[in-house]
C-alpha cells in the first residue's frame, strides 16, 4: 500500500508540531508522504520565546523547534521560503509562489495569524516601525532599539508587556500605549492589572492608559488622542492579529474570522483541516500555543490512521506572562467577581510586594484563577484546574500555595506527580515525556 500524501501549508509552530506528530507515528514513512511548505526561510521556531530574544536572555537559534538536518532525517519534502497561492479542490492540488504544484491526499492548512497594524497617521510598517511577530520582526527591533533610546510600545497585551519588558531590561526607556483603562484585559480583572501594572513600573516600564495613538512622525514620536506626546525613536507594534485566511477564502471554504473546522479539525471540505491561529473551533482561543498542540496531536492521529476515533474538544486555557522577574498565571474564568452568587471567589492583593491573588471555585473545582507573585499557588492550582480535583475546603491556603488535597503531591516535589502532568505548557510536555526523554 502507498503512503498518502499530506501536505502541511505553513511552517509555523502548527505546522511544525504536526510534523512532529505525523513523525511520531509514523517513523518510517510508511503510511504518509509528508510535504511541508512555509513562507519564511528560518526554520521552524519557538514564536513564544520571542521575548526572550527581544531581551537578550535568549540566542535566535535556541529557539529553532527544527535544526537543518530535520527534513533528511524524516524523509519530509521541506520548502522553505515558499508560500501556497490557491488549492484546487476539485484535482486534489495546491500551486506555490514558485510556480510548483504539490498534489494531496490530505491538506492541513496551518497558516497562522497576521498582526494588525492600527489606522493610525503616519503608522506605516518600515525600520523605526515594527510589528512584533517573527524571527525577523525580533532582529529589526534589536537593530532599530539602541541602548537608551525612547521606544514606545503600541498594545498592553501579553506580547506588548513581554515586548516592553525585554527592551526595559535592555536599557531602553519604554513606554506602553494602550486605548483599554487597564492592561492584559482579557486575562485580569482591574485590581491584578494595577498590581502588574506597579510592577512593571518598577522595572522601568511606563504606562500611558486609556488612550490611543493619533499620529507618528517619524524621529519624533507619537501623538495620543488626548493631545499629549510620547518621544520615540521605534514604535513597537502588539495590537492583536488576525487569522490568515485569503487561501481557504478563495478556495471556497467556511470562513468566518477564522477558518471554520469541527471536532475533527475538518473544514467544509472533508479531504483538508486547519489548525492553529487560523482555525476557528469553538472551544480554541486565539493567540495561545496549547490549542494548536492539542490539534496537532488529533489531526496526526487522523492522517496517519493510528487513531480514527481522536476528537479536538476544545482547551482550557492557561495564560503565562513570559518576562524576566515577573511571574503570572491566568486560567479559567478571571473576570467573576465576589458578587457572583454561583461562585466562591477569594482575592487576595499585596500592591507593595506586588503579588495579587484570585480563585474562583465553582461545585468545588477550580473554575478561574489570576495569581501574580504566588509561583507555588500557580503550581497547585493548575494541578488542580487540570486534573479536576475537588478544592480542599481551606480555600485562602489554596490560594496562598499552601495546601492541597489529602494524598495529592505537592508542586514542589516532582518525584511524586502523576506522568500526566503538563510541565511545559509551550511545547506540551509532560513529566512522562521527560523521563522517556
Amino acid at each position: 500500500m502507498s503512503p498518502r500524501s499530506v501536505v502541511i501549508a505553513g511552517y509555523g509552530m502548527a505546522g511544525a508540531r504536526l510534523a512532529d506528530e505525523i513523525q511520531r507515528r509514523d517513523p518510517e514513512g510508511e503510511r504518509v508522504r509528508l510535504t511541508v511548505v512555509g513562507a519564511e526561510k528560518h526554520t521552524a521556531y519557538n514564536r513564544v520565546l520571542l521575548s526572550s530574544v527581544v531581551a537578550g536572555t535568549m540566542r535566535p537559534d535556541a529557539v529553532r523547534l527544527h535544526d537543518d538536518e530535520w527534513p533528511s532525517r524524516t524523509r519530509a519534502d521541506l520548502r522553505r521560503g515558499v508560500s501556497a497561492t490557491s488549492i484546487d479542490r476539485d484535482s486534489r492540488r495546491i500551486h506555490l509562489d514558485d510556480g510548483s504544484t504539490v498534489d494531496y491526499d490530505a491538506l492541513v492548512l496551518a497558516t497562522g495569524a497576521n498582526p494588525w497594524m492600527p489606522p493610525v497617521e503616519g503608522l506605516e510598517p518600515g525600520p523605526d516601525v515594527v510589528a512584533f511577530r517573527t524571527l525577523d520582526d525580533c532582529a529589526r527591533i534589536l537593530d532599530a532599539a539602541k541602548l537608551g533610546a525612547p521606544v514606545a510600545v503600541l498594545g498592553g497585551g501579553l506580547l506588548g508587556l513581554e515586548a516592553a519588558r525585554g527592551l526595559a531590561g535592555r536599557g531602553n526607556l519604554v513606554t506602553v500605549v494602550h486605548p483599554m483603562p487597564h492592561i492584559m484585559e482579557r486575562q485580569l480583572d482591574a485590581e491584578s492589572a494595577r498590581v502588574l501594572t506597579r510592577k512593571l513600573e518598577e522595572l522601568g516600564v511606563d504606562f500611558r492608559l486609556g488612550v490611543g495613538a493619533a499620529r507618528y512622525v517619524s524621529g519624533d514620536g507619537l501623538k495620543l488622542d488626548d493631545g499629549t506626546h510620547v518621544p520615540a525613536d521605534l514604535i513597537v507594534v502588539s495590537t492583536g492579529v488576525r487569522p490568515e485566511t485569503k487561501l481557504a477564502a478563495d478556495a471556497g471554504l467556511a470562513v468566518e474570522n477564522g477558518i471554520v473546522v469541527d471536532d475533527l479539525l475538518r473544514t467544509s471540505d472533508g479531504r483538508i483541516h486547519a489548525i492553529g491561529d487560523c482555525a476557528k473551533h469553538p472551544g480554541a482561543f486565539g493567540g495561545l500555543v496549547q490549542p494548536a498542540w492539542e490539534q496537532a496531536a488529533v489531526v496526526a492521529d487522523l492522517v496517519t490512521g493510528t487513531k480514527s476515533a481522536s476528537r479536538y474538544r476544545g482547551t482550557q486555557a492557561v495564560t503565562r506572562l513570559k518576562a524576566r522577574g515577573i511571574d503570572l498565571t491566568a486560567l479559567g474564568e478571571t473576570m467573576t467577581g465576589a458578587d457572583d452568587p454561583t461562585a466562591e471567589v477569594l482575592t487576595f492583593s499585596d500592591p507593595v510586594g506586588c503579588r495579587y491573588g484570585k480563585l474562583v471555585v465553582r461545585e468545588n473545582r477550580v473554575a478561574g484563577a489570576i495569581l501574580l507573585g504566588l509561583p507555588d499557588a500557580a503550581a497547585s492550582i493548575t494541578q488542580l484546574y487540570d486534573r479536576g480535583t475537588p478544592v480542599p475546603e481551606d480555600r485562602l491556603a489554596v490560594l496562598l500555595g499552601r495546601a492541597l488535597p489529602a494524598g495529592a503531591p505537592s508542586a514542589s516535589s516532582p518525584a511524586d506527580l502523576p506522568a500526566s502532568a503538563v510541565i511545559c505548557r509551550c511545547n506540551a510536555v509532560t513529566k512522562g515525556r521527560l523521563v522517556e526523554a
